[in-house]
């Protein structure tokens, strides 16, 4: 494995990377694997007074980043916390979109505000239409971390029926089909506590790496490489 990530960071250091979502991506990467990087000033130079992009989801990235990096520790995001905070609604929920909602859950874990009622609303309103491994794994992850900051979890249940079906789903080489939908089920199962049941899915996400380092279709995408270096360290 490596070589892999060596090569990985070798070709995303050769990238031009200016989008909110990929410098997300990016910092959280190169802090799970330890390597310095500049890209958290960067990220910040892309905040439009309190916020990104008017973005519920790309500012929820952001802070996130930020906040769970070393090189980020410095950095205030109250004023960002505080815009996240206000667009929540009476129901717990963030635009009634499963999506904003999840991410917004995850920020605020990562910058140490529990928020009971968004974690309420996702499993309370659990349907079919939601029932998709990557939006699944993403609704695990987010009751987790939130989860962390009372070291208990009321939606522990919940969780594991739903991780049961994710495996379920599981092909036979390891992979979800696509590789960003693996690399959210695979981070969200690892942190769920099932790390040991992966070793397979690890090695179908080392055997889809690009010759050049990268993952993703072509010669490779910033995001889906910065995944899969996520994901491979929280197999670590």
């Amino acid at each position: 494995m490596e070589d892999a990530i060596k090569r990985a960071f070798a070709w995303t250091d050769q990238q031009e990377v200016s989008g909110t979502k990929e410098l997300s991506r990016l910092i959280t990467a190169y802090e799970i694997w330890d390597v310095k990087n500049e890209y958290s000033s960067r990220l910040i130079q892309l905040r439009s007074g309190d916020n990104w992009d008017g973005s519920i989801r790309e500012t929820a990235r952001a802070c996130s980043a930020i906040a769970s990096s070393d090189a980020g520790s410095g950095i205030d995001l109250k004023d960002s916390q505080e815009w996240l905070l206000s667009r929540q609604q009476e129901n717990g929920s963030w635009k009634n979109d499963v999506y904003d909602t999840t991410y917004a859950l995850i920020a605020l874990a990562d910058m140490g505000i529990h928020d009971p009622e968004g974690c309420s609303w996702l499993v309370e309103n659990y349907n079919r239409e939601w029932e998709h491994v990557g939006t699944t794994s993403l609704i695990i992850t987010a009751l987790i971390e939130q989860g962390k900051l009372i070291q208990t979890n009321d939606h522990s249940d919940f969780i594991k029926e739903r991780a049961d079906w994710i495996f379920s789903e599981r092909n036979e080489d390891g992979g979800w089909k696509f590789i960003s939908t693996s690399n959210l089920v695979i981070q969200a199962l690892s942190v769920a506590g099932f790390k040991d049941q992966l070793e397979d899915s690890g090695k179908w996400l080392l055997g889809r790496q690009n010759p050049n380092g990268s993952w993703g279709k072509g010669e490779g995408d910033v995001t889906a490489t910065a995944l899969s270096l996520i994901t491979l360290g929280s197999l670590t």
